[in-house]
């Protein structure tokens, strides 16, 4: 019984020393992973160190490495910061840096943002964009090229002369069309916007005050020709223009002095006609008629 009793402290005590020497192997293990681990962490880290900061982060907070000249200090933030990308691990959460040619990241293999002098292309930072594609400088992507786009042409408008629609027989009319897609640096150019072409249409006259300055003032140098063509009536159907009081006056007295003559001529014939027989039975007609010439020359002086 008594040995019973020895060999079961022996036993008790064998396994407090082997827990002993655990705890303390492992103390010590500990003491040289981090001789200087803080006790009061700050900014989000589970644990630091006095001398390289942050060595893991609390639940949801991303890990990533801080270079202050030689010396790096580990940092926990809630986001990777601009050149990094975040990536999540059961035990931790780390922030990577992205490529050399890349601003900003979605993973290892995708560029959101080329650096300076790169342009992005389907998550690649290119020297030069790809045959088909044409640099944006603007926004440093490699985009479509974009060609102009013209509307349909509009109806030809009316055929006109120097701002008129009357008062010629040949004119000009026009149509246009508008640009809906302007072309991009390497898009074709946009063709041109209007179109003219000569026409010819039925002459008419113009209403009355649409001649214009020019029209009036040509009326004024040639008044005579522009009269004597609205007074002659064309093919067309124009009708003649109205003339003045003046020029009716003189068309009158013109008339009057072809009836006089008229007149004073039947008057003169009359009158022959009835002298005739006593100026033939007189001696001095019948003296005259003998000798050649005297007959005329006497008539004369009595006429």
């Amino acid at each position: 019984m008594h040995l019973r009793l020895i060999s079961w402290f022996f036993i008790i005590l064998n396994f407090m020393e082997y827990i002993g020497s655990q705890n303390a192997s492992r103390g010590r293990r500990q003491r040289r992973m981090h001789p200087n681990v803080s006790q009061g962490c700050q900014g989000g880290c589970a644990t630091c160190s006095d001398y390289n900061g942050c060595l893991s982060c609390k639940p949801k907070l991303f890990f990533v490495l801080e270079r202050i000249g030689m010396k790096q200090i580990g940092v926990c933030l809630s986001s990777c910061p601009s050149g990094y990308y975040g990536t999540r691990y059961p035990d931790i959460n780390k922030c990577t840096k992205c490529k050399a040619d890349c601003d900003t990241c979605f993973n290892k293999n995708f560029c959101t943002k080329c650096k300076s002098g790169f342009y992005l292309h389907l998550g690649k930072c290119l020297d030069n964009c790809p045959e088909g594609l044409e640099a944006n400088n603007h926004t440093m992507e490699c985009v479509s090229i974009v060609h102009c786009e013209a509307s349909e042409w509009s109806p030809w408008s009316p055929c006109t002369k120097k701002g008129k629609t009357c008062g010629f027989k040949r004119g000009t009319e026009t149509r246009v069309r508008e640009i809906i897609q302007h072309p991009s640096a390497k898009g074709n150019l946009c063709p041109p916007t209007s179109e003219a072409r000569k026409c010819t249409v039925q002459r008419k006259k113009c209403p009355k005050g649409e001649r214009g300055r020019k029209g009036r003032e040509r009326k004024r140098k040639k008044p005579n020709k522009e009269e004597s063509k609205d007074a002659i009536p064309d093919n067309k159907g124009l009708e003649p223009s109205r003339e003045t009081p003046e020029q009716r006056e003189n068309k009158q007295q013109q008339k009057k002095r072809k009836v006089q003559d008229k007149q004073q001529k039947s008057s003169l014939d009359l009158f022959g006609e009835l002298m005739s027989p006593y100026l033939e039975a007189s001696p001095v007609f019948q003296r005259g008629h003998s000798q050649p010439g005297a007959r005329g020359d006497r008539c004369h002086r009595l006429s």
